[in-house]
């Protein structure tokens, strides 16, 4: 009872610290998106002036093209998504160490991982459409002049088209990809803030507080960035394609390596960098803070409602 209760505020505590996070970060994953998709639509290498140079360029055009409204696009479909997403990959990640490994404490390097790939394909079975409406609307221009090129204008009517024009897949689309990459992220990110947390604590180095979260949540975005981009990167191109651009995931993957060669798959890899290192201070930090407090909070209610 006590660690049910424990499982379901790390859960609630999980999923605040997403919104925390993705409110902070958001501009930095929207500058991400549009520099992942630029490319895609041109036939040949020449020809094609680069319209985003850059994170901070890419937020700069985006602001004086469309309004700084824009670097907002699809937040409401990126909290609905951490409230599903991050509440099952990060909230039940210490369960699931636990069910396979019989105890928390003596989980090995092994198990944490099969726990990481587990409870990430987990949250993308639950937060795949959300994560599909979120790129669709990140990735559409929104010119002041007019309000042409704009595929959706407002997230409730973005699931309705989709599910109109697309059927129920279309919500499920680059599903296999987001899996792949969200398996590969969670591990990266939970296993590798799990182990150094673990060492600076174990090696008395830093106590269980704010700037020893904070040193291993800059490791994880980090680590994270460097193995999840090029996944996350043909996930972005496939979630915003129109029906029948590409033959599925890997015909994406192909198409980017013959027509932008192997740099395309590192595309936007600096603003992927500062939003998943931003993200996982904010998330992480928030994510312990959250803890303790709805833990505090739930032992004051626990202890008022005792017979006196």
């Amino acid at each position: 009872s006590v660690r049910m209760k424990t499982n379901k505020v790390k859960v609630f505590a999980a999923g605040s610290a997403g919104c925390v996070a993705d409110l902070v970060t958001f501009p930095l994953d929207t500058a991400k998106v549009r520099l992942q998709i630029q490319g895609e639509g041109r036939t040949s290498l020449e020809g094609q002036t680069v319209k985003y140079r850059g994170v901070f360029g890419t937020i700069v055009t985006i602001v004086r093209t469309e309004g700084p409204r824009s670097l907002y696009n699809g937040l409401v479909a990126g909290l609905q998504r951490q409230m599903t997403f991050a509440s099952v990959r990060i909230g039940l990640y210490d369960s699931m160490k636990q069910l396979y490994a019989g105890s928390a404490d003596n989980a090995g390097l092994g198990t944490r991982l099969l726990a990481g790939c587990t409870t990430g394909a987990m949250a993308v079975a639950f937060a795949q459409p959300t994560d599909v409406v979120k790129v669709r609307f990140q990735a559409q221009v929104r010119l002041l002049e007019s309000a042409t090129g704009k595929r959706y204008s407002s997230t409730t009517q973005a699931y309705r088209t989709i599910v109109r024009d697309e059927g129920l897949r279309g919500l499920w689309k680059g599903a296999l990809p987001n899996i792949i990459r969200n398996a590969t992220v969670n591990c990266s990110e939970l296993v590798t803030y799990d182990v150094i947390k673990e060492l600076l604590l174990k090696n008395h180095l830093m106590t269980d507080n704010m700037p020893c979260h904070f040193i291993a949540a800059f490791s994880a975005g980090l680590c994270t960035t460097v193995v999840a981009s090029p996944v996350d990167v043909v996930k972005t191109r496939y979630m915003n394609s129109v029906p029948g651009q590409y033959g599925g995931a890997l015909n994406c993957a192909a198409t980017m390596l013959i027509k932008e060669g192997p740099t395309a798959f590192y595309k936007g890899f600096m603003p992927s960098f500062l939003r998943l290192l931003s993200w996982n201070i904010v998330m992480f930090v928030s994510y312990e803070q959250f803890k303790r407090g709805f833990l505090r909070l739930q032992q004051s209610w626990s202890s008022l409602q005792k017979p006196i």
